[in-house]
């Protein structure tokens, strides 16, 4: 069965720059480059993944393709521009001719004000990715999910998916709030959802799958086998498991699925929606 990674990250680390890697994760203060991910993906049978920015930089953009050109098992990056620029559109037009360039992402959650992305200049960046055929990764919290609704809405036209399900409570057990935010995003046939990220929202150090079953259920009934997809969050899930306990932390899940249903998660789904 054919396996794609939707959702993987590169970096050379650097303190200042990767800030946001503290001390708790220290298993993630170094370089993560593909030498090191292609022998995981090899030894899970993955044969491709998507790498996702990581600084909000062209700089960025401009490393993760480089990668990318030089090993072909990463199918497509998912980069940065910034949205509010006067010269958004010549930027997308310039990435628009890079093949390996399937959409973008902003750090929404790191955002001060929940409504970044619902300002003006945000949204008419937003309103030109479906011109460019660019996807976009909405990278938020359980607090933002009824502003995201609001910007779906707004472009049903655009092929919009929710990274690592919105992050819910799961240390916590929290489910219920997460649960009507993420139903109500599902309503939007355009936008889809990574069953990424679940362990970093787990405990770290005592997570069981079972964890995860509450959140999954409500993922897959909300947008049904045809919008989910399979996301590693690697090499941050190395705080809490690697590779293979993202795995293991999903496998037996999927496993009560039909075939056709395991393909589309575990691959159909991810090439369609990225168009690799």
């Amino acid at each position: 069965m054919r396996k794609i990674d939707s959702h993987q990250h590169f970096w050379v680390y650097d303190k200042e720059r990767h800030s946001w890697i503290d001390d708790s994760m220290r298993a993630c203060q170094q370089d993560f480059l593909p030498a090191h991910l292609l022998p995981i993906l090899q030894q899970n049978e993955i044969e491709g993944c998507v790498a996702v920015q990581v600084d909000q930089t062209e700089a960025d953009n401009d490393f993760t393709l480089g990668l990318a050109q030089k090993d072909n098992f990463i199918k497509g990056v998912v980069g940065w521009v910034d949205f509010c620029a006067d010269n958004v559109e010549e930027r997308l037009q310039h990435y628009s001719q890079i093949k390996l360039m399937k959409g973008f992402r902003h750090i929404l959650q790191g955002e001060p004000d929940n409504k970044f992305m619902l300002n003006a200049k945000f949204m008419y960046g937003i309103s030109l990715l479906n011109k460019y055929g660019f996807s976009y990764d909405i990278l938020i919290k359980p607090n933002h999910l009824p502003y995201a609704k609001e910007l779906v809405a707004a472009f049903p036209d655009q092929r919009f998916v929710i990274d690592h399900l919105a992050k819910p409570f799961i240390k916590a057990g929290k489910i219920n709030n997460w649960k009507q935010g993420i139903q109500a995003l599902a309503a939007y046939p355009n936008v889809s959802c990574k069953v990424s990220g679940m362990v970093t929202e787990a405990d770290w150090h005592s997570w069981n799958p079972e964890d995860f079953t509450p959140y999954l259920d409500v993922v897959f009934n909300a947008f049904g086998v045809s919008r989910v997809m399979y996301g590693s969050d690697w090499p941050v899930c190395n705080v809490a498991g690697g590779y293979a306990g993202v795995l293991r932390g999903i496998e037996n899940y999927i496993s009560k699925l039909s075939q056709n249903e395991q393909e589309l998660f575990w691959a159909k789904n991810a090439i369609d929606f990225y168009r690799l």
